[in-house]
């Protein structure tokens, strides 16, 4: 790879991809001492993270089934956020953010599993030369991102997959469709290992450069997980009801929510939890993370006007319902874009992601008759191709975006590099190709096996009476 690529693989000025971690620091003269406010600011955040998983993905959810399958879809989320962080410092860490040899384009290794080598003096890498972390930071800010990914999927399969099915199928999901999509989205070398190669020359920079992920080498910006999180979750959602098939019912009884007030709650706090999803995204406390907070604030009211707004006129009466799944469609576009775009740019982004997304919830879903119960496809996987798309066309310096940046050109020191409209927009739409690709197939796989060794659905007597009672024997509500 040659430098002027470098211009465009390295990230938007500002911000970029995920950093590698560990053995970065040792390559520095000194060992940087990390800031407090920067490691304050990503306790914070990855706290806030957890609290839009649980309770707030899941009272979201929770509402919106029928309330003898509303534990049930709690127990999903909370026992996947559980499940997954076990396995991401088990081994799920080592293989986003480490070189995976002859694999490394598509997934990483086992050097840093079990944390091997990770401890309270080892440090993580920013977007700003000389600029660190504690490592502990970035491994449990990552972890939030990964017990959120899979708890998404299960919206779509919502009222009719059986417990033990689920857990089997988020154990393999994340081992082989969302760990190695992190590794290709977010690994490479980190602005100082940049800089270095920068000055040693070739074959070093060469060398450095090929240290990244698939995607991260085609140059696809992505800030806070468009490809990695809500596409990977749309699609698999998509696939998961496509394979488990409808529920019993579906079309011919009512299946109203439970409870549009848990729901709503639920959405309010995935908003604010999103602030830290975002934000913490650019791993310090720079000018960039108050870009992502403004942009996650107006892209997401944005996108819950345009949801409102269409519908009111679509079926003559807003609800409370699509003003809540607005504001999610908004949260899930601006999150590729929000360290990127400018905040009119962000308005527009989220006012043509509320729009589609009625439509695709509504409209396609109809005409394709598939079974998505609480429209992840829809919401995460429409909206996450919006926003990924989107993020080529607004990261422009000419619509108040960010730009991209260059490592290399003044090593140590962050420039504006070129920037292309047609070429990014083409590389952000080969990434989001690729991910449909990989996490459709991939999924398929997972869904068939799942299905072969243990049975995906109960039957349908069980799921008629409900899975709360039937998986867990507990009710919601006891009167």
């Amino acid at each position: 790879m040659t430098t002027g690529l470098l211009k465009r693989v390295a990230g938007p000025l500002g911000a970029a991809a995920f950093v590698t971690l560990g053995s970065a620091s040792a390559a520095l003269a000194q060992t940087p001492t990390p800031d407090k406010g920067d490691s304050a600011f990503m306790f914070l955040a990855t706290i806030v993270v957890l609290l839009m998983t649980v309770p707030g993905l899941a009272l979201f959810y929770g509402g919106l089934v029928r309330s003898k399958n509303m534990l049930s879809i709690l127990m999903q989320v909370f026992a996947i956020t559980c499940m997954v962080a076990i396995i991401w410092v088990t081994y799920g860490y080592s293989m986003a953010f480490t070189n995976g040899g002859a694999l490394n384009d598509y997934v990483g290794g086992f050097s840093k599993m079990f944390l091997a080598g990770v401890d309270a003096t080892t440090l993580a890498g920013t977007f700003s030369n000389g600029v660190y972390i504690p490592e502990y930071a970035f491994v449990a800010f990552q972890m939030t991102f990964a017990c959120i990914t899979p708890a998404l999927i299960v919206g779509s399969l919502a009222e009719r997959m059986k417990f033990s099915a689920v857990l089997l199928f988020v154990a393999l999901w994340v081992t082989f469709v969302y760990f190695p999509m992190a590794h290709m989205v977010w690994y490479w070398g980190g602005p100082d290992v940049f800089a270095d190669a920068a000055k040693a020359g070739e074959p070093k920079l060469s060398e450095v450069l090929a240290d990244a992920g698939l995607l991260f080498k085609w140059g696809a910006l992505d800030f806070a997980g468009g490809t990695v999180v809500h596409i990977n979750a749309g699609i698999a959602g998509l696939v998961g009801a496509l394979i488990v098939g409808k529920r019993v019912g579906y079309g011919k009884e009512q299946m109203p929510p439970n409870s549009l007030t848990l729901t709503m709650v639920g959405a309010a706090l995935l908003w604010f939890g999103w602030f830290g999803f975002n934000c913490g995204s650019n791993l310090e406390v720079s000018a960039t993370a108050f870009v992502a907070m403004i942009n996650t604030f107006v892209a997401t009211a944005a996108a819950g006007l345009g949801w409102m707004i269409i519908e009111w006129l679509v079926k003559g009466r807003p609800s409370l319902l699509g003003l809540a799944s607005g504001v999610v469609a908004g949260l899930v576009a601006v999150t590729p874009a929000a360290g990127f775009a400018g905040p009119m740019g962000a308005i527009v982004l989220g006012l043509v992601a509320g729009v589609v997304c009625f439509f695709a919830c509504h409209w396609v879903k109809a005409l394709l008759r598939y079974d998505d119960s609480l429209d992840v496809f829809g919401v995460h996987g429409i909206g996450g191709i919006i926003g990924a798309i989107g993020t080529g066309i607004l990261v422009s310096p000419d619509l108040g975006g960010s730009g991209l940046a260059d490592y290399t050109s003044s090593p140590g020191t962050l420039v504006a590099g070129s920037y292309d409209m047609a070429t990014q927009v083409m590389i952000q739409a080969k990434a989001v190709g690729f991910t449909i690709l990989w996490t459709g197939i991939l999924s398929a796989i997972l869904f068939k096996l799942v299905d072969i060794l243990i049975g995906l659905r109960p039957s349908s007597d069980y799921e008629r009476q409900g899975l709360d009672l039937v998986d867990h024997g507990e009710r919601a509500y006891n009167h």
